[in-house]
């Protein structure tokens, strides 16, 4: 699946313009705790997410994940949104809760490792 994707079936809006929604991903996790996807996560893609503060996008890149969707229509700051460009890491934010864009992306084939 294909960030393009990701965004069209959670009805999201791309944040971050300059980066390609043509990257392929086949991973993703949904986590409000920044500790739980540094100990846990492994080889994931996206993270889907409701904390807004910078650390989210640390944290995706530390990882290296290529997408963050924030829910509930929650949007980053300015600094949060440098962080993602500078790290190359697409950001998608959404009006869905975290457990129906998980669902709907498991429903369409993108899955936890």
């Amino acid at each position: 699946m294909k960030i393009k994707d990701i965004a069209a079936l959670l009805s999201a809006q791309i944040l971050t313009p300059e980066i390609s929604v043509e990257t392929e991903v086949h991973t993703a996790c949904g986590s409000d705790m920044m500790s739980d996807v540094l100990a846990y996560v492994k080889d994931q893609a996206v993270l889907i997410t409701g904390l807004n503060n910078p650390q989210v996008i640390r944290t995706a890149d530390m990882m290296d994940m290529v997408c963050v969707v924030y829910v509930r229509g929650k949007k980053p700051d300015r600094l949060s949104l440098e962080l993602a460009v500078k790290s190359n890491i697409c950001v998608l934010c959404t009006d869905m809760p975290m457990f129906s864009c998980c669902g709907i992306l498991y429903d369409n084939g993108l899955r936890g490792a």
